[in-house]
């Protein structure tokens, strides 16, 4: 889902009035409005969630791709921008952008960093008074080529009955991961840190029920909170919620793993992540980082509504969740896009809200309202919507980041048309208690 895809230019629908909640959520929702303002138009490639941080009095970006990639081509995109607020860092045009330095992707066999790598979150260590302490959370895909199966470990894909990709028949699918680095210089240079999550290969979707040319199985596309002493992650979940087995396979069985989850991992254990993290279970955060979790179940549609299976090309799922406290409403946001159809299109951006601060009391990470249509553009294809802070004086004084809003917040994503991508935002998003 990392890549142009194409659709037909259908039409055009700008939304711009009050939502209201829909009968089966309590009034005490919280409304909001679309305000048509200024079109930003971003001058740099953007291909996930917008990862930022507060660096001192500097706000910093960091979109793009880097790492190798035999489908696409090794990519340098990953770079990094500053503002003095965080219009002024999204207004700079691509030669302002720098390149940071990067873990080399390491040969086959080894330990370290295979595959491409795209920044989703930044964790900013509240312990360093300089700011410059900071944990990316990054989506990491790979293929059979770039990660073959090591029997011994468990981990690698084997090339057979292996899925097709979004160029065609001979190009195959990727699997996502989710992974961290660590940087303590404020974003300038990074180091691998290892694996957040991750499926492993009796999860994956194979032929011939995979057929909608996105991803062979895996967990991408994240967004990351701090509450606590926890990092929350939020995800995507595309494999098989068991051992995908052809003889046995049910497109019900996989749409019920599916689609955004959520995990833990302490915050003193971002520097050696790997086996740390636990994924929700059902009942608490208790599966391990490679098993077998469950979704929120009220962020799934069912399929009596249409819902399906991530490897179905009519798709049916939310996907790509960007997740913000708001300080006006005191209570969770998240946006997140909707697939209908295969190479993840779909024109729709949803939202849905969670009143509980404490994301691991209970099932507070799971009390997420029916998510609610927040824009439908016809003739596009929606990706990675996140509410972005503004340059009032309320978010600079502040420093609000995507991770932390008011009541008023930019809207930004990217808008997919066969001629051309754009990242942008043309739209304040206003709430209401």
């Amino acid at each position: 889902m990392r890549y142009s895809c194409h659709l037909l230019f259908t039409g055009l629908l700008a939304l711009g009035m009050a939502c209201q909640p829909t009968n089966d959520q309590t009034t005490a929702t919280p409304k909001f409005k679309l305000i048509a303002t200024d079109t930003v138009h971003f001058k740099n490639f953007v291909d996930c969630n917008m990862a930022e941080a507060w660096v001192g009095d500097t706000f910093r970006i960091f979109p793009g791709k880097y790492g190798e990639d035999p489908v696409w081509g090794e990519s340098h995109e990953l770079k990094f921008a500053d503002g003095r607020h965080a219009e002024e860092a999204f207004r700079r045009n691509a030669e302002e952008f720098t390149e940071p330095n990067m873990p080399p992707n390491v040969p086959i066999g080894q330990k370290g960093l295979h595959g491409a790598a795209w920044f989703e979150t930044v964790y900013q260590d509240p312990k360093d008074a300089t700011g410059k302490t900071l944990y990316a959370v990054y989506h990491n895909e790979n293929y059979p080529a770039t990660l073959p199966y090591d029997a011994k470990t468990g981990e690698g894909y084997i090339d057979h009955k292996w899925p097709e990709g979004l160029t065609g028949p001979k190009s195959p699918a990727a699997v996502c991961r989710i992974g961290i680095m660590k940087s303590v210089d404020g974003g300038r240079s990074w180091d691998n840190r290892g694996l957040f999550i991750e499926d492993l290969q009796p999860r994956m979707i194979l032929k011939p029920h995979n057929t909608s040319k996105t991803f062979a199985g895996g967990v991408g596309d994240p967004s990351a909170v701090a509450v606590g002493d926890y990092l929350y992650l939020f995800y995507g979940e595309y494999g098989f919620p068991g051992v995908y087995n052809e003889a046995t396979y049910k497109r019900e069985d996989e749409h019920k793993g599916q689609c955004i989850s959520v995990a833990r991992i302490a915050l003193k254990d971002l520097d050696n992540p790997v086996g740390k993290a636990l994924r929700w279970d059902g009942k608490a955060f208790s599966a391990a980082y490679n098993g077998f979790g469950a979704p929120i179940a009220s962020l799934q549609i069912p399929m009596s509504e249409g819902g399906g299976a991530a490897s179905s090309p009519t798709g049916g799922f939310h996907w790509g969740p960007s997740v913000s406290w708001n300080t006006y409403l005191n209570c969770w946001v998240m946006l997140m896009g909707k697939v209908t159809g295969s190479s993840w299109k779909g024109s729709s951006v949803y939202i849905s809200f969670n009143k509980n601060k404490d994301l691991g009391e209970g099932n507070h990470s799971q009390e997420w309202s029916k998510p609610q249509l927040l824009l439908d553009k016809p003739g596009f294809i929606l990706w990675y919507p996140s509410l972005q802070p503004m340059n009032t004086p309320e978010d600079i004084a502040n420093k609000h980041t995507c991770m932390r809003l008011g009541q008023r917040a930019r809207l930004y994503i990217k808008y997919i048309k066969p001629e051309k991508s754009d990242y942008m935002s043309e739209y304040i998003l206003e709430f209401e208690k």
